[in-house]
């Protein structure tokens, strides 16, 4: 493994070869293998969707191939990190055959495949985690039970997985907000070795997938990029041992693809049609329809809302 290899050598030296070789895989993957991509058809009710009409879609599977690869070479592959892997991959291919499909998935389908990610991943981190949880506005831990720990774990993740997913919708918003979100974790000193690897490691390869995503992008990353993503971050903030840092650090995140996913809910389940009627969901859409931002303006400004957030949340703390 070349992990132990760079680390006799010296972390510093280590980190830079691991970042360098990360990088050049991915990007090299996402320049080559681009074109056989599928092509996206437009998306009829999207704000701008008829822009997206002919470009490649479906990124995510490169990208997350990237990322499985490279950590699978420079991060020591625990069982519980081989399932952690195999969970992100599934929640990337079941995205990218949902895309690919000529009937689309139903929610049902998608709402399984959903909680069997999100039961999988929660279930895992506590067998070799346990349940205890800090609390930083406390300055406490607490130990949850078994059976709270695992649902809210779950919860967690099903939560990730689609409000990233809703996020991605205009170009180099979604790799953005996740790399900021990335960059604060790996900031933050609330993981180990292997785990910063990790974080460094998709950091890298969505930083080199945004080369190609930024405006006007010449590729997308689709379902099988968000949900991935989505997952990934559940599990680091499980691994952080600090999950309620999911909601300041993904602050932007939640409401951008969350609001929308609490309106479908109040109107369809509520009858509450009047829910919300002002405001165009996810916030990106209504932030380029009913403000008029461009594309680049969104990206922009909801990247330094979620970094002053972050920043502000952090200073709080100490």
């Amino acid at each position: 493994m070349l992990y132990n290899v760079l680390m006799d050598v010296g972390g510093t030296f280590a980190h830079f070869v691991m970042a360098a070789c990360t990088f050049i895989i991915s990007f090299l993957s996402i320049l080559y293998f681009r074109n056989i991509l599928p092509k996206d058809q437009g998306r009829e009710f999207a704000v701008n969707g008829a822009l997206s009409q002919g470009k490649p879609r479906g990124a995510g599977i490169i990208f997350v191939t990237t990322f499985t690869l490279c950590t699978a070479l420079f991060v020591p592959l625990s069982l519980e990190n081989v399932l952690y892997l195999a969970f992100i991959y599934g929640a990337m291919m079941s995205g990218y055959l949902d895309d690919g499909a000529a009937v689309p998935w139903g929610n049902l389908k998608k709402g399984l495949i959903d909680l069997v990610i999100a039961l999988g991943s929660s279930i895992t981190y506590y067998v070799y985690n346990g349940s205890r949880v800090k609390l930083f506005l406390f300055d406490t831990t607490i130990r949850m039970p078994m059976v709270i720990f695992i649902i809210l774990g779950a919860v967690l993740v099903w939560t990730a997985i689609n409000v990233t997913n809703c996020t991605d919708g205009v170009d180099g918003l979604c790799a953005a907000l996740v790399m900021i979100v990335l960059a604060f974790l790996l900031y933050s000193g609330l993981f180990k070795s292997g785990e910063r690897v990790m974080l460094l490691i998709m950091l890298i390869t969505l930083g080199s997938y945004l080369w190609f995503n930024c405006s006007p992008s010449m590729l997308l990353m689709g379902d099988a990029g968000s949900r991935a993503l989505g997952v990934f971050l559940a599990i680091m903030f499980m691994k952080s041992s600090a999950p309620f840092l999911f909601i300041p650090f993904t602050l932007v995140i939640i409401l951008d693809g969350g609001l929308g996913l609490l309106k479908v809910s109040f109107i369809r389940f509520l009858k509450l049609n009047g829910f919300m009627k002002n405001i165009r969901t996810p916030l990106h859409d209504h932030a380029r329809k009913n403000k008029g931002w461009s594309d680049t303006q969104v990206v922009m400004r909801f990247s330094l809302i979620q970094i002053l957030c972050s920043v502000l949340y952090l200073s709080f703390l100490r």
